[in-house]
């Protein structure tokens, strides 16, 4: 009877170790899983992080009048043009959004090096005018290394030094430095909705030559939303710049925010490098 009691207690004891047994191997094998699987993620982090632009500065700021600005700055020489035909957000790129467009055609030049970016050249919508009126274009000679605005209805009216190295981007003359003039300005170059509350984009660059691209979290009028980029961006030494798209189609996408409009597709954007 004693032996039999000493051998059921053996049974019990040598299961229960096995128990204790596979319970640290299941609890190891977990162990295990989330180590893999915590690796994985993080060098798919770095993977990204190693890839997304980083020559830039974001900015968030708030002028008087309201209006929320944010603001990449970089330098020209860091900025392509790229057709996307999407959200700037659900884009692998950082910038903002570019010019005006119905459906899937450009309304406003988008050139870089002398090539169209949303198309072939003499093709309709693919970035070479600023279709029926002449519009403030930014530039970026690369050649000399230099901004400029130059009001023009075709990409063939452009003046840069090297025409294989620059690009031009469409919208509307801001006419910086000229408070006198600038509304006339824009309503010759029939920008829309000059008065309505709408959420805004632009593209301005300073004395320096540094480039700021800007759109608003507040819905604003051309007026106010010029007021507050003077007011709050580059530190009064702002030289010149253009309106871009807005509305809905004032997009913005960096490490730091995300800014979806009213999340429609645009045709085009202004994007960083690296």
């Amino acid at each position: 009877m004693e032996n039999q009691s000493g051998t059921a207690f053996e049974r019990k004891r040598k299961l229960l170790i096995a128990a204790i047994m596979a319970a640290i191997i299941l609890v190891l094998g977990l162990l295990l899983v989330i180590m893999i699987y915590a690796l994985q993620v993080k060098n798919e982090g770095t993977t990204r992080d190693a890839h997304a632009p980083s020559a830039y500065v974001y900015e968030e700021l708030e002028a008087a009048n309201g209006m929320k600005l944010h603001v990449l700055r970089t330098s020209p020489s860091n900025i392509t043009l790229a057709a996307i035909q999407n959200n700037v957000a659900l884009t692998p790129h950082y910038g903002v959004n570019g010019g005006f467009f119905y459906e899937k055609a450009l309304l406003s030049i988008a050139i870089v090096d002398s090539m169209p970016v949303n198309g072939a050249l003499g093709e309709y919508g693919a970035g070479e005018e600023n279709a029926k009126y002449a519009r403030g274009t930014l530039v970026w000679d690369g050649a000399m290394d230099k901004l400029s605005v130059q009001v023009v209805r075709m990409a063939s009216e452009l003046k840069v030094m090297d025409h294989t190295r620059f690009w031009a981007q469409g919208g509307i003359s801001m006419s910086l430095g000229q408070d006198q003039n600038w509304l006339k300005q824009v309503e010759t170059e029939q920008a829309p909705l000059p008065d309505e509350k709408r959420l805004r984009s632009a593209a301005v660059y300073d004395r320096d030559g540094k480039l700021y691209l800007i759109v608003s979290s507040t819905k604003g009028s051309l007026q106010e939303f010029r007021d507050a980029i003077v007011e709050k961006v580059g530190s009064g030494r702002l030289q010149d710049g253009i309106f871009l798209d807005g509305d809905g189609s004032s997009q913005l996408r960096s490490a730091e925010k995300v800014l979806t409009g009213d999340n429609r597709p645009v045709v085009q954007m202004i994007a960083l490098v690296k």
